[in-house]
């Protein structure tokens, strides 16, 4: 996606508190586009609504909505106060173009499981997913986000992954390049939802979850330094960075979900981890 659109995007986003009405006050930051996170502020006790959807808010009027990789169309957002009435605001989903990303020289069991692994994948998936299920309305988001780890960015949300010379799902995580053993620290507060040392595909697993459905995943690590209950804040050292699981080399391997969306952090960003 071009500059201008990304900032045509921005701006539309940005643009829509100043069309609600004075007594609503609401402040929306962020990108309507494939990927991207909007962060809300309302009036405390009013409803928010993505399409019919009500989307959790905090109790100072926080709130968070996304957008998935190849979400089109357009959005609407409803704010409900309570006196009841109501506002609209359309958000149009801008698309964005991937790349195309082959991974060679990966051991072959982890690129075709065998029908032994079958029970273990779909066992640790019911982990991840169970992990995700929280639903606090903290806004442990509030502060932003932070770097995790300092390395190279080696792969990008979206790209669509060729592992061995066959196509597969798209990639949805951040990866950045750094020496086993560097550190991984929490990109905002909140807390451990879950922390397991082998995954077969993820190798060394930790899910953060930042409030009201928003959650940070942390992959391939070589050692956990939290455990599941562990509340955190921004800063604090959580693991190393490793390989273990499906990964070609050492890296982090940084994910969001919002609910069941995939988003892309690194839109949350600015600069290099480098």
């Amino acid at each position: 996606m071009s500059a201008s659109s990304r900032f045509r995007a921005c701006l539309l986003v940005l643009s829509v508190a100043l069309w609600l009405p004075q007594a609503y006050a609401v402040e929306l930051s962020g990108e309507a586009i494939q990927g991207g996170l909007i962060f809300g502020t309302t009036q405390p006790g009013d409803r928010v609504f993505l399409d019919d959807t009500e989307v959790m808010v905090s109790l100072d009027g926080g709130f968070v909505i996304g957008f998935s990789r190849d979400e089109t169309g357009e959005r609407s957002l409803r704010i409900e106060g309570d006196s009841g009435s109501k506002e609209l605001v359309a958000l149009a989903v801008a698309p964005r173009e991937y790349k195309i990303e082959r991974v060679d020289g990966l051991p072959p069991r982890t690129v075709t499981p065998d029908p032994a692994a079958a029970k273990r994948i779909a066992e640790e998936a019911a982990m991840v997913s169970s992990a995700r299920s929280r639903r606090d309305p903290v806004t442990g988001y509030a502060n932003g986000f932070t770097w995790p780890a300092h390395g190279r960015i080696s792969g990008v949300y979206g790209s669509q992954r060729v592992l061995n010379g066959e196509p597969r799902r798209p990639h949805f995580g951040l990866d950045i390049a750094a020496p086993t053993g560097s550190p991984v620290y929490a990109p905002a507060d909140g807390v451990i939802t879950l922390a397991h040392s082998d995954m077969y595909y993820s190798g060394g697993t930790l899910i953060l979850d930042h409030g009201q459905g928003l959650s940070s995943t942390f992959l391939h690590l070589s050692k956990i330094l939290v455990e599941t209950g562990t509340p955190i804040k921004q800063g604090d050292l959580i693991a190393e960075i490793g390989s273990t699981g499906r990964a070609s080399g050492p890296h982090l391997d940084w994910r969001m979900n919002w609910l069941n969306r995939r988003v892309d952090p690194q839109l949350l960003m600015n600069g290099s981890p480098q």
